[in-house]
């Protein structure tokens, strides 16, 4: 080996020891291996930050807006709580969990969908009374399976493509990796789903007890619109998607006629509904049946610099001016342009209408209002802003939109009428322009840290191929398997893969590997293509480990898993996922 090989791989080795160690952030310890194979030559100056401007980059943090324009839309959580079957058996609730995240995390970051499903997790977890964590490790490993199918579904695939566009001139599209992918996902599926009795039942798991963390019950008050699908149906069927976690306190019809909110009472256009309950979960309710909150008034300027709305929840103090009066005392909206969602009082309960509830000492509230003006109004009114949480009550959606825009990107990639950067930031620019992600959450929606790290990592494991390391490990690689048949090399770049995507983030798995994998493929005069599909594969199937994929780690606590309960169910999974993939790559992806 030269000296600038040997140096390129010192450079990669010790970036793989820091990275496993994990006492540093891994986008530091991406720059500084970028700084160091500076330092030493096997980067030039002019290429070092040539991975800033790299298409991976784009896609991967348009990816993870859109990802977060669906998620925040909150229209799968009220799908699934409305059709699906009040069922207390395990294995069909488990079944539905698994598929439903799998099947999103496809279009979706799987981390996104893994995210979406857990609430209703739990919920299933209640209904059977087991512990959630016979449901969230296979989730876990359903969602990462599920980002095997699409080019956009995990990041090892985008990173494979562009390699594949700069060996042989075409990328990988949208869908080829379907094939492989969904025989993978289906045997998963069916594992996951069967042998679940493999993990172990937690019942004192590191689940929050979310009723014990949260201060008492919100009430908040609706009114029945016109276009609300709960018109003619009973007060059960508005809060039966809230598993017992909503309740209707009172029911006004025609302004004054007061109506006692019996189970079977009926629900007509114009009702007015006192609701009590948590914030996330009156959102669900008040959001799947179109209701509109009656304190609720019109905020899209509300905020002169930027243009958006914010919710907060705050305490009023014993000093503040709010005391001994009411909301329409106040006059908010029409002073201070501030809705007043809901309140919670901690020691009594609420039965009048919002806008005639007097504030006391210790009450919380949650106002709406600019971004802007809320600091400056809760500072004037002595209250005392909470520690922040995401609180969707009363805010602006747009439904089908997201779903909508994403799924055009995927669509024109697919009919190959844009390429997938451009189709994607295109999708991400578009959930902005309709509000679908607010301003003040753009920047918290793209995960800095894995940006950093690809872009300072693309340059790095370039140096593989420019300096021939790549081409001289391949070529060992290649005289190691020259007695295998065809299927044993490929066997062997995806189970190397597999082996070290547990201590590397799974983008740095395909970054180091790739270049080896496709050296290796050259070597034995096999065509690049399976051979870098197997590492996509071998990098996206991280199910030893909870820290090499940030679903895993996910799911430990609130699950109580331990360490060795992701080798002893992953095992048998990464096994099954080594049989399917490698004569499904040689059938789709022939080597020669």
């Amino acid at each position: 080996m030269t000296l600038p090989q040997i140096l390129s791989l010192a450079i990669l080795g010790l970036l793989m020891l820091f990275l496993i160690w994990g006492k540093f952030r891994y986008d530091i310890v991406a720059a500084l291996a970028l700084l160091a194979s500076v330092a030493v030559g096997t980067v030039s100056p002019a290429a070092a930050f040539s991975g800033f401007g790299n298409d991976i980059v784009i896609i991967v943090a348009s990816a993870l807006l859109a990802s977060a324009g669906v998620a925040r839309s909150g229209l799968m959580e009220n799908i699934v709580n409305r059709i699906f079957p009040n069922t207390g058996s395990t294995s069909l609730q488990l079944a539905f969990l698994v598929i439903m995240v799998t099947i999103l995390s496809a279009f979706v970051k799987n981390i996104g969908a893994l995210a979406m499903m857990l609430p209703i997790a739990f919920q299933f977890a209640r209904r059977s009374n087991t512990s959630p964590s016979l449901f969230l490790m296979p989730m876990s490993f359903g969602a990462l399976m599920g980002g095997m199918c699409t080019q956009i579904g995990t990041s090892p695939n985008i990173v494979v493509s562009q390699i594949r566009e700069k060996m042989t001139g075409q990328p990988f599209t949208m869908f080829d990796y379907a094939p492989v992918g969904l025989a993978v996902a289906a045997i998963g599926i069916i594992y996951l789903v069967f042998f679940y009795r493999l993990l172990p039942q937690r019942r004192k798991s590191a689940v929050p007890n979310n009723e014990h963390l949260a201060l008492h019950a919100y009430v908040a008050e609706a009114r029945i619109p016109a276009a609300s699908p709960i018109i003619g149906k009973r007060v059960t069927d508005l809060t039966a998607g809230a598993n017992g976690e909503v309740r209707v306190v009172k029911l006004i019809r025609n302004t004054n006629n007061k109506i006692s909110p019996l189970p079977d009472t009926i629900l007509a256009e114009g009702d007015i509904i006192l609701l009590e309950g948590s914030p996330k979960a009156l959102d669900n309710v008040t959001n799947s049946a179109r209701l509109l909150l009656t304190t609720e008034r019109h905020l899209l300027a509300a905020d002169e610099k930027t243009g958006e709305t914010d919710t907060i929840e705050a305490v009023i103090t014993e000093s503040s001016p709010l005391i001994g009066l009411s909301a329409q005392n106040l006059d908010l909206f029409d002073r201070h342009k501030i809705n007043m969602l809901a309140i919670s009082r901690p020691h009594g309960r609420i039965r009048s209408r919002l806008g005639e509830t007097v504030f006391h000492t210790g009450d919380v509230i949650v106002l709406q209002g600019g971004e802007n003006i809320l600091p400056g109004l809760l500072a004037d009114l002595r209250c005392l802003p909470l520690a922040r949480r995401p609180i969707m009550l009363g805010s602006l959606r747009r439904g089908l939109v997201p779903f909508i825009i994403l799924a055009i990107a995927i669509t024109a990639t697919a009919l190959q009428l844009l390429s997938v950067s451009v189709a994607f930031f295109s999708a991400a620019v578009a959930m902005i322009v309709f509000r679908i992600i607010p301003g003040r959450e753009i920047y918290q929606a793209l995960d800095g840290q894995i940006l950093v790290m690809l872009a300072a990592l693309i340059p790095v494991s370039e140096a593989l191929s420019t300096t021939g390391c790549a081409g001289f490990l391949g070529g060992k690689l290649a005289d190691f398997a020259g007695t295998l048949p065809a299927a044993g090399a490929l066997g062997l770049i995806l189970i190397a893969a597999m082996l070290v995507t547990p201590f590397l983030n799974n983008a740095a798995t395909v970054m180091a590997m790739a270049p080896i994998a496709s050296s290796f493929a050259a070597s034995l005069h096999y065509r690049p293509e399976a051979f870098l599909m197997a590492t996509a594969i071998g990098a996206a199937s991280d199910f030893l480990s909870p820290v090499g994929h940030q679903c895993n780690l996910l799911v430990m606590g609130p699950g109580g898993y331990h360490f060795a309960d992701y080798p002893k169910f992953g095992l048998p999974l990464s096994l099954l996922v080594i049989i399917v993939s490698v004569p499904m790559l040689l059938l789709i992806w022939p080597l020669r």
